[in-house]
């Protein structure tokens, strides 16, 4: 007996005639599924409150090629300040908007516009969460263009959030050193400082020790020979502070940081020849072994009074450039387009929420009629009788 080989079974096409007649039989149902799902869209729609967006135009600080001071330099001689090119900031759009987006900046805000009861968050953190959702920070890199947008649904109240944002960036950056000029003027203000303290215990100690032993007559020479190495101590001590700011952005085989060594070297090695091999050992200009001990005393406090005198002074003129050069180079950050309301909101788009959940409710209506119409006959929807009548001629077949 011969195995009878099954034959392979064709796909179906689709009947389209079957499918618009079952579509047209329960057109109604369709009819009025597609109007219920508008009618629900159109009520959730108008139900939406309307959102606005405001948006802000900067442009950030842009990085000079030359510092003031450079051009100042000259006016100290031998004890100018630090010199060196300018450290620029690589990504300076970058670090702005990373400011804008700032915890510092962003509770600002909400402390400003009382956004934790508007939100109605019982914790900061949700309401700073919260209000990031609804602010964008954008850079534009061709044009170097910083834009902050922020939503809500007061038009005025999200153009003054908006512009809000740029004068918190404003005081923040004021409040910090994010240029080179400001680095320098942060290091001498606490190095002036320090020396500020140190003349005042010098000249409390001098003066008490007048009071104590009255003031004393010393030899024109000898007073000469201890402001050198008074003034020989600040100009070493003006350099060793020069070389620290000079490490702070550039490496031991800089030009300019050789030369201050050199500098410091060759400065070391006169004092070491005023004070003596080492620097303690007796002063050959100044035959203190024959000087009272009350006057020896005298000298000591006098020299540690000019050194201190000295080396303030000379900081004090490099803090000064610092303070001119930062001002200069500072953080002016300018407003492109300020925020204004907005006339128009940028969601809900009520027509396009319209109309597509009355396509997806006719799109629905379709199926279901389709796949019920199916279910109801027993058939696998379009063309599927003649499948039926060959499914039961097949049952039939005795070879079956």
């Amino acid at each position: 007996m011969t195995e009878k080989i099954p034959e392979k079974r064709v796909p179906e096409e689709i009947d389209l005639q079957e499918v618009a007649i079952v579509l047209l039989k329960r057109k109604k149902l369709i009819a009025g599924v597609t109007l219920g799902g508008c009618a629900l869209s159109v009520a959730v729609a108008l139900l939406l409150p309307p959102i606005y967006r405001a948006e802000t135009s900067i442009l950030p600080p842009q990085q000079s090629s030359s510092s003031m001071l450079g051009q100042l330099m000259g006016q100290l001689g031998g004890l100018s300040g630090v010199a060196g090119a300018a450290v620029g900031i690589r990504n300076p759009n970058e670090l702005y908007v990373g400011m804008l987006q700032s915890r510092t900046v962003v509770d600002r805000i909400v402390d400003r516009f009382d956004l934790m009861k508007s939100y109605d968050e019982k914790y900061r953190e949700d309401a700073r969460k919260k209000l990031m959702k609804h602010t964008e920070v954008e850079s534009d890199r061709k044009s170097g263009i910083i834009t902050v947008a922020v939503e809500g649904k007061d038009p005025r109240r999200a153009a003054d959030m908006a512009n809000a944002f740029v004068e918190e960036l404003r005081a923040l950056t004021g409040g910090i050193a994010i240029t080179e000029a400001g680095q320098r003027r942060l290091f001498f203000e606490e190095q002036l400082k320090e020396a500020k303290s140190e003349l005042a215990r010098a000249e409390e100690g001098i003066r008490g020790f007048q009071e104590r032993t009255g003031a004393l007559q010393i030899d024109a020479q000898a007073k000469a020979v201890i402001e050198g190495i008074a003034n020989l101590r600040a100009m070493i001590a003006a350099r060793e502070v020069q070389l620290k700011v000079l490490q702070t952005y550039t490496t031991p085989r800089n030009p300019d940081f050789q030369k201050v060594e050199e500098e410091v070297r060759a400065l070391r090695m006169e004092l070491s020849r005023l004070e003596g091999t080492g620097g303690k050992g007796p002063d050959p200009l100044m035959p203190t072994g024959r000087m009272p001990a009350v006057g020896t005393e005298y000298l000591r406090k006098l020299r540690d009074l000019k050194y201190s005198e000295t080396l303030y002074e000379q900081l004090a003129k490099q803090y000064e450039l610092a303070r001119i050069d930062e001002a200069r180079d500072a953080a002016v950050i300018q407003v492109i387009d300020p925020a204004v309301p907005p006339e128009k909101k940028v969601r809900p788009k009520r027509r396009l929420i319209v109309l597509a959940s009355t396509f997806l409710s006719f799109a629905f209506g379709v199926t279901y009629v389709l796949f019920s119409e199916r279910k109801r006959r027993g058939m696998s929807l379009p063309g599927s009788r003649d499948m039926d009548r060959s499914v039961a001629g097949n049952d039939k077949d005795p070879a079956r």
